[in-house]
């Protein structure tokens, strides 16, 4: 079973990149459990998102304790609460313009991956609505779903700007797939 957890602020979108994980591992044929916590129901508050994954019906009914991985639309939510929930193999994508080994030397115990959603947002005139980006990010760093999959989820639910957020999407699947080539070579 894949074990995340989306950590995000309220109005960055960590819920609706939840929402269209979940519905692109579903797309593709997964069992899938999805929920969510909210802190004061306003802008800026921490919000995160669990969701299960696995090949078989999914039973258990309690928060996630151990991620397999963290998608965290805010560096500076990597603190003791949420790294709490990690083991040393979590895996973690961060949204950052900080480099991986900037995180490596701050967070040893971790492995982060980081992708500039705000500049790949305004890459593709986005603002700062960097959900598409991030999830493209996290989705090639954990192997699921597939790219054609979750750009289809996203082009069927974004609610506006479709090919920009689905270009995003992309974007920061390759920014992540060149790190993972890299940390090979």
């Amino acid at each position: 079973m894949l074990q995340i957890i989306i950590q995000g602020r309220g109005g960055q979108g960590a819920q609706l990149a939840g929402n269209l994980l979940a519905m692109a591992f579903f797309e593709e044929g997964r069992e899938v459990q999805s929920f969510a916590t909210y802190g004061g129901a306003r802008r800026g508050t921490p919000v995160s998102s669990f969701i299960r994954v696995d090949e078989r019906p999914i039973r258990l009914r309690c928060d996630i304790e151990k991620a397999d991985a963290i998608l965290c639309f805010d560096s500076s939510l990597l603190d003791a609460r949420l790294l709490g929930c990690a083991r040393p193999d979590t895996l973690i994508v961060a949204n950052s313009h900080r480099t991986a080994k900037q995180f490596a030397a701050q967070y040893s115990a971790y492995r982060v991956l980081p992708v500039d959603g705000i500049a790949n947002a305004q890459r593709n005139g986005l603002a700062r609505i960097v959900n598409s980006a991030l999830l493209g990010g996290f989705a090639r760093a954990v192997g699921a779903p597939s790219l054609d999959t979750l750009t289809r989820a996203i082009r069927d639910s974004a609610p506006k700007s479709k090919e920009e957020n689905v270009n995003a999407c992309i974007e920061g699947y390759r920014h992540i797939d060149v790190q993972l080539l890299g940390a090979a070579a």
